[in-house]
């Protein structure tokens, strides 16, 4: 512009119809008046937030400690509860050990008093067994002599025949 000037070689004046000046001042008061608001806008929002969620926190955590003290109170009461369930298996495991000793005793008693009772039956047999052959001994004996007897006394019915026979020649003759 300054070589166009010196070309020219004239003077050149501007004038402007301008607005009355902007009082920047005031502009920027306004601006930070408003940016101080939404600031304080802006930080009570967060202030709201950040009490809103420390007390939502709180209550959780609350919530959660009486929860943890719910849950350590059940784990005692468990912890009790199998002590206990532990104690009874104990006792009934020594029940039961008592209980299948005294099985085991009474079954070899018993086994003992079987041993003897079929001993004893044993014995009662083989007398049974010899008191059959005794008596098929003496049946069979019995028969011999049964028939023995029973010839006999045919024997002697002939010879009473015969004897009568005779008799009753000599009475004739």
């Amino acid at each position: 512009m300054n070589a166009l000037r010196g070309q020219v070689g004239g003077e050149i004046s501007v004038e402007m119809d301008a607005a009355p000046g902007i009082d920047l001042t005031k502009i920027l008061a306004e601006m930070r008046e408003q940016y101080e608001s939404l600031a304080e806008k802006n930080r009570r929002d967060a202030e709201q937030w950040f009490f809103s969620k420390t007390e939502e926190l709180n209550r959780e955590v609350a919530i959660n400690t009486e929860q943890l003290q719910s849950g350590k109170s059940e784990i005692t009461e468990l912890r009790r509860t199998i002590q206990s369930l532990e104690i009874d298996l104990q006792s009934q495991l020594s029940t039961k050990a008592a209980l299948e000793g005294t099985l085991a005793d009474t079954e070899a008693r018993y086994g003992t008093q079987l041993a003897q009772l079929q001993g004893l039956i044993t014995g009662v047999e083989e007398q049974l067994a010899e008191l059959r052959c005794d008596m098929e001994r003496q049946n069979h004996e019995y028969r011999v002599l049964l028939d023995v007897k029973c010839r006999l006394e045919q024997e002697i019915a002939t010879y009473r025949r015969l004897l009568e026979g005779e008799d009753a020649q000599y009475v004739e003759g």
